[in-house]
């Protein structure tokens, strides 16, 4: 079992109703990175909980609902008296979506340390990633969390970097490199990158970070496809798959959850192991994560996919 930690919340997208400009329609979309992460790796038959502080307004209730028929374990989820945060979102150039949030002193952001239940043996890996690293007391939470538990417990990472939360780019940057520390898998964005270090080429940080003791780095570049840097392998490179684009968002985080879900799969659920995986498995780790990512871009919004759709 995967334990995937940080916000859950809804994305409403807004379109004009017509011609009426006074008027728009909003859909709202369960969401946020590491809970789109946790229903990722459900549809992809991967045992998975979710540790996020979650309303007990009619948004939370409903953001539970969805965990549960989904089939993400409810047993770490905290409830607290605090609305629900809502993401606005709009879709920029080739559908990569554009956000506003509305998410100060809400839900997800008040977990502290002492409401995290102790962990059994059958959590072999925490995920950790987006807004969560940087807001308070969450982001301190996490990272005692992975602190405590990297010796034992495989670590993931994706900065999934947002700005309009937090705009302190060098806090983001302080943040990033202090859970990278305590990573084994670093999953980043090309955007993220050029946002935490502008001044460094995305392949620098990533053998930076190599050097600096993580297993495996993997570097989305959107439509230009995908890079795994491995310590013992070296650097791979898997195209993006041709698929008419809706919208980007989830891609990233469905390229996450397949990634931890290859692992689960084939055993690979220590650090050490994590480390001795052959070329061929990266390989094959690599195709099974942008094949995914794909089918979320032919999709509007976050509809991540189940494992038939990939076989």
């Amino acid at each position: 079992m995967y334990l995937v930690c940080g916000e859950a919340l809804f994305d409403i997208f807004a379109t004009p109703a017509g011609s009426r400009r006074n008027r728009l329609n909003l859909e709202a979309v369960a969401g946020g990175s590491p809970f789109n992460v946790a229903v990722g790796l459900a549809r992809l038959g991967t045992p998975c909980a979710l540790f996020a502080g979650i309303s007990n307004d009619h948004l939370g209730q409903q953001l539970r609902q969805v965990l549960d028929d989904e089939g993400v374990d409810g047993r770490y989820l905290v409830t607290f008296d605090a609305p629900t945060t809502l993401a606005m979102v709009a879709l920029g150039a080739g559908g990569v979506p554009i956000y506003s949030f509305r998410g100060e002193d809400c839900a997800d952001r008040l977990p502290c340390i002492e409401h995290l239940a102790p962990l059994g043996e059958e959590v072999r890996g925490i995920h950790v990633g987006s807004y969560s690293l940087v807001t308070t007391p969450i982001a301190d939470t996490l990272l005692a969390l992975v602190c405590r538990e990297s010796i034992h417990r495989l670590i993931f990472l994706d900065p999934n970097i947002r700005l309009n939360v937090e705009p302190d780019v060098l806090r983001w940057r302080k943040r990033v490199e202090a859970f990278a520390e305590h990573a084994h898998l670093i999953k980043v964005s090309d955007e993220d990158l050029a946002l935490l270090y502008p001044d460094e080429a995305p392949e620098s940080i990533a053998q930076r970070w190599l050097k600096e003791g993580r297993e495996l780095v993997l570097l989305t570049r959107g439509g230009a496809g995908a890079h795994l840097f491995s310590r013992r392998h070296g650097e791979l490179y898997a195209a993006a798959r041709a698929v008419t684009v809706c919208d980007t968002v989830g891609a990233g985080d469905t390229f996450q959850a397949a990634l931890l879900s290859y692992l689960h799969e084939n055993g690979i659920d220590c650090p050490s192991s994590l480390a001795k995986m052959e070329l061929g498995q990266l390989e094959t780790l690599l195709g099974f994560a942008v094949q995914a990512a794909a089918i979320t871009c032919s999709r509007r919004g976050p509809e991540l996919p189940y494992r038939y759709e990939i076989d």
